[in-house]
C-alpha cells in the first residue's frame, strides 16, 4: 500500500479520468439516441454536429487513456518521483476535462491546446519514470 499512499494523487486522477470518460460516453450516447443515430454506424457529420463533437471527444480521450495507464503503472513501478508523477497526471486530467469541454463547445484552437496539455501531462509521467533508468 506504499505504493499507492506515495502517488495517491495519480491513483485518483485514474478514478477521475475513468469517471470522465464515462461521462463522455453517456453524453455521445444520449445524444446519439436523441438524435436518431444508428449504433455502430459510424458518425459521419463533421463538427458542426455536437453528436460528432461528443463521439470525437470520447473516442479521443479512448486514445490516450491506454498510454496514461501505461506509463503510470512504468512510473510507479520505477520507483519515480511521486511528486512529479502526481503533478504530471494532474496535468493529464486537466487537459482532458479542458479538451472535453472545448471540444463540445467547438473552440477548435482550444482543444488543440487542452490537447497538447494533455500531452505534457503524459509526457511527464514517463520522463518521470525513464529518469529512474538514467
Amino acid at each position: 500500500m506504499e505504493l499507492v499512499t506515495q502517488y495517491s494523487a495519480s491513483v485518483l486522477v485514474l478514478g477521475l479520468s475513468g469517471v470522465l470518460f464515462f461521462i463522455q460516453l453517456l453524453i455521445a450516447d444520449v445524444t446519439g439516441i436523441k438524435q436518431g443515430h444508428t449504433p455502430g454506424t459510424s458518425v459521419n457529420t463533421g463538427h458542426e454536429s455536437f453528436l460528432f463533437r461528443s463521439s470525437r471527444a470520447f473516442a479521443n480521450s479512448n486514445e490516450t487513456v491506454g498510454i496514461l495507464v501505461l506509463f503510470m503503472l512504468f512510473a510507479m513501478f520505477s520507483s519515480a518521483n511521486p511528486v512529479w508523477v502526481n503533478i504530471s497526471s494532474l496535468i493529464y486530467l486537466l487537459g482532458r476535462i479542458g479538451h472535453m469541454i472545448f471540444y463540445y463547445a467547438n473552440f477548435q484552437l482550444m482543444r488543440s491546446v487542452s490537447f497538447v496539455v494533455s500531452a505534457i501531462g503524459l509526457i511527464g509521467v514517463f520522463v518521470s519514470g525513464i529518469m529512474r533508468w538514467l
